[in-house]
């Protein structure tokens, strides 16, 4: 038979060298094993230390030259802002409250109540308040238990700082 191979003698393997005991590292030998397989450099000499910071402080003054020179190209491209003048006395919007009258003993004074309920906004719970003012009555037209709607004026005394603007519900 001449296609037959001659067999490769089977090579016995090499004794193995007799290896040293590995002592076992420590968790804290192993971190800085693995923190220097990582390329992290730990306990650079002060010298180098000093180099990288004067480095990154370069850096750190070209990116804020930078910032400055765009900054002042947007002043400049931006139209002037014109300067802030004043509001006029007597302006703005003043607050409007609706509530129930419980006193009306004051000459020329209402005690308004003023309920409030609004959702808590972490709880999501009603909460209510109730909150009273006293607000000026030219006419001593309201009574107790009526529905008024005030509005915010001028300070009149101590305590009142509102002013009937008009009777919405007699009460019964």
């Amino acid at each position: 038979m001449a296609d037959e191979t001659p067999e490769t003698p089977a090579v016995p393997p090499a004794p193995a060298a007799k290896a040293e005991p590995v002592t076992p590292l420590t968790p804290k030998e192993r971190k800085v094993a693995a923190r220097n397989r990582r390329g992290k450099r730990r306990g650079a000499t002060p010298e180098e230390r000093a180099e990288a910071r004067a480095l990154k402080a370069v850096a750190r003054r070209r990116r804020r030259e930078q910032e400055r020179e765009k900054s002042k190209a947007q002043r400049a491209a931006a139209p002037p802002v014109e300067p802030l003048v004043a509001a006029p006395k007597g302006t703005g919007k003043p607050k409007v409250r609706q509530g129930i009258v419980t006193s009306d003993k004051g000459e020329k004074t209402i005690t308004v109540r003023i309920d409030d309920a609004r959702r808590h906004r972490k709880y999501q719970k009603i909460v209510r308040s109730t909150q009273n003012l006293h607000a000026h009555d030219e006419k001593n037209d309201a009574g107790t238990g009526d529905l008024v709607r005030v509005v915010e004026c001028r300070p009149m005394s101590a305590t009142k700082r509102w002013r009937l603007e008009e009777v919405l519900e007699r009460a019964k």
